[in-house]
């Protein structure tokens, strides 16, 4: 953040810029929502093809003189309805890149600033449409194909895990803020004896890079991983794990909330333990002794939290990753949409926008190499006679949700019906195809409710999830295999 005394120097440096400057709107009064929005979307996108850290909107500035003369608009307190403007704006943007608000007085005059990070993974919209700078105007970005091409171009060579989490360390900076022990076991390396030693495979391990003089830059990859105090890291502080626990089955009461500390490698183990001290507990009874076990199974969680971490989308600023805890459920949230359809996560391999990231966690054993960690989630899931996990995908998150213990009576069409279509998945990628029997041990119903699983195979097929192997079959050897699979 910046203080007073260098808002006005910064001030005082865009007052000095050509009229018609790409990466900077002038304003005086003006506080159309829609219109900043709009800003937003065009300066970002701007500055990230003129290779800008940030883009500005000032109010307070008369547009065709650079003349100082202050403003009556106070961001922070405009609101759009009742919802605060800068809340308005995040929920508009997609992706939803940082923005800072500044309000200042300078010699007795009001003024106030938007801060605004470049486009990174893709070019930003606002309300659905995305918008450019072209000289001082604000266009439509698909008027202009060259730009929009560029942008792109720009977007798909700049990787998260490649940009800086802080541009300058000194040595002994980087050691204070990066768990460099802990990386080193993880990684299955020796400690090296001496600073030197230990910064140099750092670097091999892109978690610093060489920066001027004997500075380093300390990399999101690294930082997001090893750190110490995410929160000492100011553009990664709200991707810790928030970990929330709810008493029922609603959000109406919160029991604890912690939010992570740690980077995700160094503190992957702690996050686990907690949130296993945290779940519903089950009593079982055995011939000589009790034992409680948790009603979720734990290697559908270590699967699931880490997926939840990889496929984030780091461009959306404003949100994290979130574990959410139930009486009879738990949910996984990661900001971005999945790359893959939410139907095809058994089958499909993996796609990742962070593959630098889960490479290094697949190197420690935290995730799957070979991306059958939904097929294990779902295996889980049927051996524990659970319902079936249930993804669910909105424009700004992917949510997967792990349920408790329920009858068959209690489960809804459906959950019915997605049960059904992740055993016949589940089966086709075993090399087998779903049965009514197989299908009933799955439920863990009995023989004679042979009509129960028929009635809700059949259902199946008319959402168009599955289908026969063979329709002429008879009804008791008639075999089943995913809808996808027509394609093969």
């Amino acid at each position: 953040m910046l203080n007073e005394a260098q808002l006005s120097e910064l001030l005082a440096e865009l007052c000095s810029l050509p009229s018609e400057t790409e990466w900077v709107e002038f304003k005086h009064n003006n506080e159309d929502p829609q219109e900043i929005g709009e800003y937003i979307s065009a300066l970002s996108n701007a500055a990230a093809l003129l290779g800008k850290d940030s883009a500005y909107v000032v109010w307070g500035i008369e547009n065709s003189n650079h003349k100082p003369v202050g403003t009556s608009f106070a961001p922070r307190k405009a609101k759009v309805g009742n919802e605060e403007l800068e809340n308005w704006l995040h929920r508009l943007l997609s992706p939803r890149i940082d923005f800072t608000i500044y309000e200042w007085a300078q010699n007795s005059v009001n003024f106030a600033m938007l801060q605004i990070k470049p486009a990174l993974q893709q070019p930003v919209a606002f309300n659905g449409v995305k918008y450019v700078r072209v000289g001082s105007y604000k266009k439509k970005l698909h008027d202009f194909p060259e730009k929009e091409r560029a942008l792109w171009a720009l977007s798909s060579g700049s990787r998260f895990e490649d940009n800086s989490a802080i541009t300058t360390a000194s040595p002994q900076g980087v050691l204070d803020l990066i768990d460099y022990p802990a990386c080193f076991e993880l990684l299955g390396h020796q400690l090296p004896d001496d600073r030197q030693g230990i910064l140099q495979r750092l670097e091999r391990e892109r978690v610093i890079k060489t920066n001027a003089g004997d500075h380093y830059e300390i990399t999101n990859l690294g930082a997001i991983l090893f750190a110490k105090d995410l929160s000492e890291f100011r553009n990664l502080a709200r991707k810790s794990v928030r970990v929330i626990q709810y008493s029922g089955s609603n959000r109406i009461n919160t029991t604890r909330e912690q939010k992570g500390k740690r980077g995700y490698a160094n503190g992957f183990e702690g996050l686990i333990g907690y949130i296993d001290n945290l779940l519903p507990q089950n009593e079982q009874i055995g011939k000589a002794f009790r034992k409680t076990e948790s009603l979720f199974p734990e290697l559908a969680i270590r699967e699931l939290v880490p997926n939840m971490l990889i496929h984030q989308d780091f461009s959306m600023t404003g949100t994290g990753p979130m574990i959410e805890i139930f009486d009879d459920r738990i949910e996984f949230t990661n900001p971005g949409q999945p790359l893959i359809d939410k139907l095809r996560f058994i089958d499909e391999p993996p796609k990742s926008r962070n593959e630098d990231l889960a490479s290094l966690m697949r190197r420690m054993n935290i995730c799957e190499e070979r991306g059958s960690g939904f097929d294990k989630v779902i295996f889980e899931a049927e051996l524990y006679q659970l319902p079936a996990p249930e993804i669910s995908v909105t424009p700004s998150h992917t949510r997967v949700t792990l349920f408790a213990p329920k009858s068959l009576n209690d489960m809804d069409r459906e959950d019915r019906i997605r049960a059904c279509y992740q055993h016949a998945c589940l089966r086709y990628v075993s090399n087998e195809q779903m049965t009514n029997a197989s299908f009933r041990d799955r439920l863990g119903v009995d023989q004679k409710n042979y009509a129960i699983a028929s009635r809700i195979i059949r259902d199946t097929i008319d959402a168009g999830l599955v289908h026969p192997v063979d329709p002429d079959t008879g009804p008791r050897y008639m075999r089943y295999v995913p809808f996808w699979t027509a394609s093969r």
